[in-house]
């Protein structure tokens, strides 16, 4: 590909990345950290402020998700693969092998989902999805020979598609039960509810480590050094630290 075109076509496409990323996490703050506390001093005014409220916020909030996904995969295509640079040594690297193993990195998503959904320990769930994260980042480096660069994004893509499939299979379909009863005055189903809420404050876990993937790129201190899977660890639990963190000061936060 001519240079200047793959130039122009990473900045369109990183600068759409971004936009759609703030659309999708900006809505994901909001739902969790602005309208949860705030939907629970609703009374019967709920039935009038749901309906009217969440859909056009879930508009934005699904298709920011699709689009930034969309888009990020492009990417990830463009500059690792059609630019070889997800081996250390594009020489040596396997590019067939490379993309068995993408393909595999999003089939993940669906592996966390089947954990999710058919174990009901959360915590069990949860301890499980992140075996599945470590198990798939071995694949990727010891297998694949993935360089560290590759290796950090290639995280952040699980965690995004993940993200991504929550909200297009699991919260958007409840939702379009959940608001119509809230409008009809009718109990949502429990379960149905407990599981969006569920998806959704895993999304909100996983996007604050995602973030610092998707910069971490600019940085070959923390991805290329002897250190870099004690760096991964430490940034993702530092961003699930930080999650928890805004979670309980949004629940103290308060009007005017």
């Amino acid at each position: 590909m001519n240079p200047e075109i793959n130039t122009w076509m990473q900045l369109i496409l990183r600068w759409a990345h971004v936009v759609a990323g703030v659309i999708w996490i900006g809505h994901l703050y909001f739902f969790n950290w602005v309208n949860g506390p705030f939907a629970k001093t609703l009374g019967d005014e709920k039935r009038k402020i749901v309906p009217a409220l969440l859909p056009r916020a879930l508009f934005w909030f699904r298709w920011g998700a699709a689009w930034t996904w969309i888009t990020g995969i492009l990417l990830l295509g463009l500059i690792y693969y059609h630019g070889r640079i997800v081996f250390d040594d594009p020489s040596t690297g396997n590019m067939g092998l490379a993309l068995g193993l993408l393909v595999a990195s999003l089939f993940a998503a669906f592996v966390y989902d089947v954990i999710m959904r058919g174990v009901a320990n959360v915590l069990v769930a949860n301890s499980l999805s992140l075996a599945l994260l470590a198990a798939m980042y071995f694949l990727l480096k010891s297998f694949g020979g993935f360089g560290g660069r590759a290796l950090y994004i290639h995280v952040g893509l699980m965690f995004g598609t993940a993200m991504a499939m929550n909200v297009w299979m699991r919260i958007w379909p409840a939702q379009k039960k959940i608001i119509p009863a809230v409008r009809d005055g009718v109990a949502p189903d429990a379960a149905l509810a407990a599981m969006a809420a569920l998806r959704s404050r895993h999304n909100t876990f996983m996007s604050v480590p995602l973030l610092f993937l998707m910069v971490s790129n600019h940085y070959p201190t923390i991805f290329s050094g002897k250190l870099a899977e004690v760096y991964l660890v430490g940034f993702i639990a530092v961003g699930f630290i930080v999650t928890r963190m805004l979670y309980g000061k949004s629940a103290r936060v308060e009007g005017m």
